[in-house]
Parts: C-alpha cells; structure tokens; sequence
C-alpha cells in the first residue's frame, strides 16, 4: 500500500481531482443561475418560436402552458376561395384602420 503512505504534497493527481470538483460545482451554479433567468423565454406561460421565417423549410413552434405544437411549412403558397371583404388603411401615427365594404 504504497499510494496511501505517499505524502499528499507529492501526489500531483489529488490536486486535479481537487480542480475537476471545483469546475464541476461552477457548472451546476452557472447551470441554475441560467434555468431561473427572468428572461429566459421559455419560462412564460405562452411562447412562439419561428424558425427560418419565410423559406421554404420554416418551422413555428408554440408553446401555451404545458403543451408544445409544432407546425412545419409545406414550401407552398396557400390559396383558396373567397371574396373582398373590405379595405386597411394605415394612418401617420402607424395605426391601422380597417373599412368593411
């Protein structure tokens, strides 16, 4: 038994056991700190996350409550039947006022 009479001075491997603990101990703090963030969107009740916003492969996923939704664009334009059903107006102060006809 030779390693347990060594002098813990001596032995370079207890201090990068001792290393390898403190960094381990900065990770879970850093790892808490980021998981109770104020700002971490993922924390509020109703989220919406677009990914890749108008091309082809664009994802929108919601999340409203517990429950998440993904929805995935096909690359196509909609289209469908219908008629005018009024006129938008924007005014000078960006406000937007809708005529029905």
């Amino acid at each position: 038994m030779r390693l347990l009479d060594e002098d813990e001075g001596i032995n370079p491997a207890l201090s990068v056991v001792n290393l390898v603990d403190v960094f381990l101990v900065l990770v879970a703090a850093l790892l808490i700190a980021i998981a109770q963030n104020p700002l971490n969107p993922f924390m509020a009740e109703d989220v919406t996350v677009i990914k890749n916003e108008g091309k082809d492969n664009m994802e929108i996923i919601v999340k409203k409550g517990n429950k998440i939704e993904s929805f995935k664009s096909e690359g196509q334009t909609g289209s469908g039947t219908g008629k005018k059903a009024g006129t938008a107006y924007e005014m000078a102060d960006g406000s937007i006022i809708y005529v029905k006809e």
